[in-house]
């Protein structure tokens, strides 16, 4: 039963996914494009797999692309790629989401150079684990990385974002295994579920209080009695962070006047064949890289808080 079930939702997906192909070779319409070369997106760990599909796609769409990468000379490796491939719109730079001092450096850099951004595509990340013998020290470089890192990032662009009518963008790239109500993977802890699932009363004391109290009991070594998601459990722990940080940040942005709107969703890639997933994955990076791109140059923008995946709203 349940591999015909498989089969099946992998058949729905192939479909979905030639749909998208088809789709993206749909040229936007001019009464669409919002943007131009002076918009600029900033993409962190632009430098491989879906951060640099992430650059590539967007710089083809006529947007100016800052590339980032924690290795600088990875970085402007992967910049010269694409500028040689005739996207001369791409500029790198250093950028460690885990370093302060380097996300200040670069702030200042952006600001000098560009005046600012429109677009910020939070790619960067981790994820060491394909066991569940979670060692602390792996659990907190997951958790500092992939949400106080992102987080951290969000802060120092937040003043950085352009005023437009078209308002800025923010794209967290997430993962379905963070999901507050999938069948599979789900949190099994029902009262902290319940304070995630309410919008209205989610706060961001509550999602640090969320990973800090996770961090100590893989220290203490009783997180399996808890409720977490049972796989890749301190990624999924990290994405559900950063899902419900989305979430959060959607709400306080709200209330921004017309003209200073900052739109912010997440989506997840799909198991993408990158070296993330060891190459084990079933998508092909460009796919990979396809939401995030039609997430942030969405024409109709006042879509905000949402969890995409192959171009479609799914639930948190």
């Amino acid at each position: 039963m349940g591999h015909t079930h498989r089969e099946k939702s992998k058949d729905r997906r192939d479909k979905r996914l030639q749909q998208i192909s088809l789709m993206r070779t749909i040229p936007y319409s001019d009464h669409q494009r919002w943007w131009s070369k002076e918009t600029v997106a900033v993409v962190t760990g632009g430098n491989r797999g879906i951060g640099f599909d992430i650059c590539r796609q967007l710089a083809d769409h006529g947007v100016t692309v800052v590339l980032t990468s924690r290795d600088t000379g990875v970085g402007v490796e992967s910049a010269k790629v694409l500028q040689e491939g005739g996207l001369t719109e791409v500029a790198c730079h250093q950028l460690d989401i885990l370093d302060p001092s380097s996300i200040n450096q670069f702030a200042e850099w952006l600001k000098e150079n560009y005046g600012g951004l429109d677009i910020l595509v939070n790619n960067a990340g981790v994820s060491l684990n394909q066991d569940n013998n979670y060692q602390y020290e792996n659990a907190r470089k997951v958790i500092e990385t992939n949400y106080y890192g992102t987080k951290r990032m969000i802060e120092a662009m937040i003043p950085l974002m352009k005023p437009s009518a078209a308002g800025a963008r923010i794209v967290n790239v997430t993962s379905r295994l963070g999901r507050l109500n999938g069948k599979r993977n789900r949190l099994e802890n029902d009262a902290l579920r319940e304070q995630l699932s309410d919008e209205e009363s989610l706060t961001e004391e509550l999602i640090d209080g969320m990973v800090s109290t996770f961090l100590q009991q893989i220290e203490d070594n009783n997180w399996r009695s808890e409720g977490w998601p049972q796989k890749y459990t301190d990624y999924s722990v990290s994405k559900l962070a950063v899902n419900a940080y989305t979430r959060f940040l959607a709400r306080k942005f709200s209330e921004r006047p017309e003209g200073e709107k900052i739109y912010v969703n997440c989506y997840c890639p799909g198991w993408v064949k990158t070296a993330l997933t060891g190459y084990a994955g079933s998508v092909s990076v460009e796919q990979g890289a396809d939401t995030a791109v039609w997430i942030a140059l969405f024409p109709d923008q006042a879509i905000t808080g949402k969890f995409f995946a192959e171009r479609r709203e799914i639930n948190f």
